[in-house]
Order: structure tokens, then C-alpha cells, then sequence
């Protein structure tokens, strides 16, 4: 691993704590299922960051994962906080068009 890939790694680290900190006193004041959904996905993306972090540094528990469950666990993983978003966003869109 050479000096651009740990700086790279560093500011994602950094940047998704500050994002997740920020999150994390937003659901403190709100209650709104929507706004919870995005929360939810920010702190999945900063799991997300910590999990291939640990897999680039040989940290993970992939010694005891098969080779497709650990491509199953990166799919997983790396989807959660997509789909909490497109679940945030679909709340939200159904209350701006009056879906019920």
C-alpha cells in the first residue's frame, strides 16, 4: 500500500465520521421517518468505509468467510446504505404527492 491509497483512505475515514457525528445529532432531534432513513444510511456508508478499510489492511473476517460469502458480504454492505436513501427519498416523494 503506498502513501496516496493511506491518504486516500484517511479523508474517507475522517469525512464519513464527521458525516456520521453530524447524523447521529440529527436523529437526537427529530423523529421524522424519513429523516431517520437517511441517518440510518450514513451511518450504513461510514460502515461501509470501515469495513473495506479493515478488508484492504487484511483485518477482516474474511479467513472465515467462503469466497462468495464474503463477495455476498461486500454486496450487502456496500448496498445497505443505498437502500436506505432510495427508502428516505421514496417517504419523502410519496408525502410531497400526496401517495398514501
Amino acid at each position: 500500500m503506498n502513501t496516496l491509497e493511506i491518504i486516500s483512505v484517511g479523508i474517507r475515514l475522517v469525512i464519513g465520521a464527521a458525516a456520521t457525528f453530524l447524523a447521529i445529532l440529527v436523529w437526537a432531534k427529530t423523529r421524522d421517518a424519513a429523516w431517520m432513513l437517511i441517518v440510518i444510511g450514513t451511518v450504513a456508508n461510514y460502515v461501509s468505509i470501515v469495513y473495506t478499510t479493515l478488508n484492504l489492511f487484511g483485518v477482516t473476517l474474511d479467513l472465515w468467510l467462503t469466497a462468495s460469502m464474503g463477495l455476498i458480504a461486500d454486496a450487502v454492505i456496500g448496498s445497505l446504505p443505498t437502500l436506505f436513501f432510495i427508502l428516505a427519498f421514496a417517504i419523502m416523494i410519496g408525502r410531497k404527492y400526496g401517495v398514501k
